[in-house]
């Protein structure tokens, strides 16, 4: 696995190294070892499928809040997403900071989320689906979000108007 930090400290793409031959490739997703030896938490207590009918569906900011923040692993399995990196950690250099990668199920890579930072995406195309490994086990109670406008983040979305949820609309902004 090749790892390219991100502008967002601690977040990473990572793109696989395959091994090819006349039979297709074999490659790596994760390894326990490559993680701990960039700094990356490794812990995977549960996977979750995000499968998005439209094109333009915008999903997040979302977050997992103490004292269970949530670091994520995600990987694009069908059609491609914008896939955004915002930096919530007040003691962070970068925070408010926002990185993006495109993710496509032909590209095969990923996107490290580090604990303490939001996570949403855009698909580019219908019937996207997105495959998140978690650090941490969902907890209602403690699950909460950003608007995806906040203007003090400012991110760039690339498809207007989007498809949003009521849920993902009523996110407050960071000044509230």
């Amino acid at each position: 696995m090749r790892f390219t930090p991100l502008a967002v400290p601690g977040a990473y793409l990572i793109e696989l190294e395959r091994r090819e031959d006349t039979r297709g490739f074999f490659a790596r997703t994760f390894c326990e070892e490559e993680f701990r030896a960039h700094g990356l938490n490794p812990v995977v207590r549960q996977c979750n499928v995000s499968w998005n009918r439209l094109r333009g569906t915008l999903r997040g900011i979302h977050f997992q809040r103490e004292p269970h923040p949530e670091a994520r692993l995600v990987r694009c399995t069908r059609g491609a997403a914008f896939d955004v990196v915002v930096d919530l950690r007040r003691e962070s250099p970068a925070w408010r900071k926002w990185a993006s990668v495109e993710l496509t199920a032909d590209a095969r890579n990923a996107v490290y989320i580090p604990a303490g930072c939001g996570h949403g995406f855009q698909t580019l195309v219908d019937d996207t689906e997105l495959f998140y490994q978690m650090s941490e086990s969902y907890y209602a109670p403690l699950a909460d979000g950003i608007h995806w406008q906040d203007p003090a983040v400012g991110i760039a979305w690339p498809i207007a108007p989007p498809v949003v949820s009521d849920r993902d609309n009523a996110y407050p902004n960071l000044a509230s």
